[in-house]
């Protein structure tokens, strides 16, 4: 294995911006594009490595599966396009297929490093990842609600006019549209937001934001892809801090999609939820198990159980 060597497949809008993302910020020594497409992933190296001189450098070529087998880590982002009024689990039915070929693909090529699924949907995409590959539980994690969780700092950022930064709070479930934010942990630097709202000169209502702002978490996506076809930047952004957690053995807390065979009295499923994330994916000794043990409210509690229920509705659906 070579230390901080990426391997990204999928050389499309969502892979060729994770590249250009890791490049820039100078997270890996080395990285490996794959895709079907072979001219495609060249241009995209091409395009990218024609600006490291002005920036970062790193050993960046487009390669094939084999290339992958000495990687530290492994992102999976090709697939299916989620279309205008799609959701993510409509995606399913294309991408299992397409998840189970490249998971072979990669494991053929002797790779055993931490694999990050970003593929939708998801959370049922981890699942088959995971059972396909092999690998530890720990190993396998997908991107998650990371992003919906930065959605949400983002939402409240400009509603209530601090830098989000100074915000923290999980969005969690399903990335999707049972997802929701666990309101019970949100807080405004340190603070409460069911403390800060009622000294805030804004006036509003605190259950009116609260709805406003999960709507948009929910439908942040779709506005995205009705006016531009597909979401890439915020995306890459969300890869790009999970990649830095693992790299760097960070021990950070991040909403990824993980496997869990203990939560109440539910079978083996994948779902997002505040993990401890380091060298070899989930930390294990940090946690319950490597996960965040928080309190939620009574009806968070069955908000998750809901979405929960939803994945392994679909991941039975998909044969597993």
């Amino acid at each position: 294995m070579i230390k901080n060597k990426i391997a990204i497949i999928g050389a499309g809008s969502v892979g060729a911006t994770i590249t250009y993302t890791l490049s820039i910020r100078g997270l890996a020594n080395q990285m490996v594009l794959v895709d079907i497409d072979q001219a495609r992933a060249e241009a995209e190296v091409l395009d990218i490595t024609q600006g490291m001189p002005l920036g970062n450098t790193a050993h960046l070529y487009a390669g094939t599966y084999q290339d992958c087998g000495d990687a530290e880590i492994a992102i999976i982002t090709a697939g299916a396009k989620q279309r205008p009024d799609e959701s993510r689990v409509q995606l399913m039915d294309r991408n299992v297929e397409i998840m189970r070929s490249m998971t072979a693909s990669l494991m053929d090529s002797g790779f055993a490093g931490v694999l990050l699924v970003v593929t939708n949907p998801v959370d049922v995409l981890t699942y088959v990842a995971y059972r396909e590959s092999g690998l530890p539980r720990e190993q396998v994690i997908g991107s998650g609600t990371v992003i919906d969780s930065s959605r949400l700092r983002t939402f409240l950022g400009r509603h209530c006019k601090i830098n989000p930064q100074n915000i923290h709070g999980y969005v969690i479930g399903e990335h999707g549209d049972t997802s929701f934010p666990a309101w019970s942990n949100v807080t405004f630097g340190g603070v409460h937001v069911g403390e800060f709202c009622p000294g805030c000169p804004g006036g509003c209502h605190q259950d009116d934001l609260r709805a406003e702002a999960t709507e948009y978490v929910r439908q942040a996506a779709q506005q995205i892809i009705k006016a531009k076809g597909s979401t890439y930047y915020a995306v890459a952004q969300a890869v790009a801090i999970i990649i830095q957690a693992v790299l760097r053995d960070e021990r950070r807390i991040l909403p990824v999609t993980a496997v869990v065979s203990d939560f109440e009295d539910f079978r083996e499923v994948a779902f997002s939820y505040p993990h401890f994330i380091g060298h070899r994916g989930i930390v294990l000794d940090a946690g319950t198990k490597g996960r965040l043990q928080y309190d939620l409210a009574h009806d968070e509690k069955e908000l998750l159980r809901r979405s929960v229920r939803y994945i392994i509705e679909h991941t039975e659906r998909a044969g597993y």
